[in-house]
Formats: C-alpha cells, structure tokens, sequence
C-alpha cells in the first residue's frame, strides 16, 4: 500500500477538560531502527492519557507529544534491523506516546499485547512477585486495569478479591472471576477482605487510588504483603504509621510503565507471549470492552472515562 505522507491525529491543543482535544494534520512518522510502522484500527484510553491532557503527566524525552498508549493495527513499514515481523502482519502494541492518530510507530519488542496486560504482569507477578497460594486484592476491578488483572491474576491460580463502585460493576467482577466483589460504597474493604480470609488478610494489592487508601490497605495485608501504587486517583499524599511496616514486613512500592525502557518492556512483551497468550488463544482471559469512539470523539471517550462509570476498556476506533 502507498503510505500517505500526512494523516489525522488528536491533538491536545491546551491543558484542560475534554474538550481542548481536537483532530489535527500531522506528518506520518518514520520508523527507526528496530522499529515498525503501523497503521492504526483502533486505540485505548488510559488514566495517563487524561492526565497528559490536564497537563499532569509530562510527555516522556523523544516521545511523541500525540496522546496513546496502546493500539491495535497492521504493519506497512519495518525499520532497520527487524526481522520478527514483516508487513501486514496484524499486531497490538505499547507505545510511549502516538496512538491517537491514523499512524504510529513502536518499537518491535513492544508488539504483542494491549497496555493494561503490559501494567498487570509488571506490577503484580513482576514487582510484587505473587506466589502460588498467594491471594489478591484489585482496587477499581472494573476499569480497563482492574478486568484485566482480575482475568490474569485469577487464570494463574490465585484467589482474587475486587472493589468496584456499584452492585452492577461488582457482579461484572465476580462474572471475570473474583471471588469476592466488594462494592466500596456500601462496605468497608478493609473488614471484607479480613473476614474473607479469616484474619489474615491479602499478600498483594494492586492500587490506583492512593491517598488515604494506602492506611487502609495496609491494614489489609497479610505479614510479607506488598502493595504496587500505579496511580493515585485519590491524592497523591498518604499519611502512614510506620510500625506495622516493620513489624509485619510490608512493602509499599510503585512503578510507571511509560517511561521505562525498549528493553524492559521487550521483556514483559517475552513473558507475555509465553504465559499470557496462550490463555487469551484459548479463551480464559477476553478484551472487555465498554465502548467504542471514532477517532473524533476522542473527547467524550475522555468524558467517559473521567466519569468511571465504565466496565472495562474504552476504545477509539480510527
């Protein structure tokens, strides 16, 4: 196919709400070494896509200043150096930026999976390295994050505890397979999970809240726990009591995918394709997804997602 030299892309033309996202003309990029050019079909919305928008996620050095973190397409161009992939291969991929646009480039170790199962197996089988037996909590168990990380952790043996905000977002947890679905409005997360596992409390909690959440969570860990911050949509501020820490030997850490390197996202991209895959090729694990969006509507996709009523992803279809 003959590659056009312009094509559409949203842009963010302001720091602001929704609405300061517009289509614009951009030149389509060119691959780079050990990278791939693919033209786009469809593109997630992510929590770091509306913050980049409100001006509180600094676009990476050399990243594209073009919101998008993960996509879905064909290849019509190979940089220098690939040889996994040849074009017209169909292929989802992480990027650093970009992916709102007709076009995007990404490097081809990162071509595999959609961002949320890129964030899932880093945070909870990398760095908080859940073990067999071990038991899991996902805070926002139906946004794009929390189903995904229900699915993987659950395929995996685990048992698996989810909070979610309505009767409704509950039942799609435990139907993703949850154990126990805990409506945060209405329960007190910290008292289901104790009661759940008779005391003891979970070893890992996957956290996107933050704020006075974190006190909490604490409370909800078993001795060894650990718990992975990877947004804090509740405040960036936690005020912690230190002893238990010691005492009880937890660990509170955190990681934010975007800026980490080609390599190391190769290598989740590896244990991805080698673990994961072969439950998706088989049907344990599927893509929710809530709504789709043409590529225009990039700013009520935005709306929708600020206003968390969703159950899992939200999509651009360009």
């Amino acid at each position: 196919m003959t590659i056009p030299k312009t094509m559409r892309a949203v842009e963010i033309t302001q720091p602001g709400g929704p609405e300061v996202l517009r289509i614009g003309e951009r030149p389509v990029p060119q691959p780079k070494a050990g990278e791939v050019l693919i033209r786009v079909a469809a593109a997630g919305v992510n929590r770091p896509d509306t913050m980049q928008r409100a001006g509180n996620y600094p676009v990476p050095p050399g990243a594209s200043d073009i919101p998008g973190l993960e996509l879905a397409g064909g290849i019509v161009a190979l940089g220098e150096g690939v040889r996994d992939w040849r074009v017209g291969d169909t292929v989802t991929a992480l990027v650093q930026g970009g992916g709102y646009a007709e076009y995007c480039t990404a490097p081809a170790p990162q071509c595999l999976l959609p961002e949320t199962f890129f964030t899932v197996w880093s945070n909870v089988f990398d760095r908080a390295a859940i073990k067999p037996g071990e038991s899991f909590l996902v805070q926002g168990g139906s946004s794009g994050i929390g189903v995904a990380a229900i699915q993987i952790v659950k395929a995996f043996g685990h048992k698996v505890f989810a909070t979610a905000g309505s009767t409704e977002k509950c039942a799609a947890c435990a139907k993703l397979g949850a154990d126990r679905a805990i409506d945060y409005k209405t329960e007190d997360f910290v008292a289901a999970v104790k009661e759940a596992t008779a005391g003891r409390g979970v070893d890992v909690i996957l956290d996107m809240v933050g704020g006075d959440y974190i006190d909490r969570e604490l409370k909800s860990l078993a001795d060894d726990g650990r718990i992975v911050i990877i947004a804090f949509l509740g405040g960036a501020k936690a005020t912690l009591y230190l002893t238990d820490i010691l005492r009880r030997r937890l660990t509170v850490t955190g990681s934010a995918l975007r800026p980490r390197s080609v390599e190391f996202k190769g290598a989740i991209a590896k244990n991805l394709r080698e673990k994961v895959w072969p439950l998706i090729e088989a049907g344990k694990i599927k893509a929710i997804i809530h709504k789709t969006f043409p590529l225009a509507e990039a700013s009520k996709a935005h709306a929708l997602m600020e206003s968390s009523v969703h159950i899992g992803k939200i999509v651009l279809i360009v």
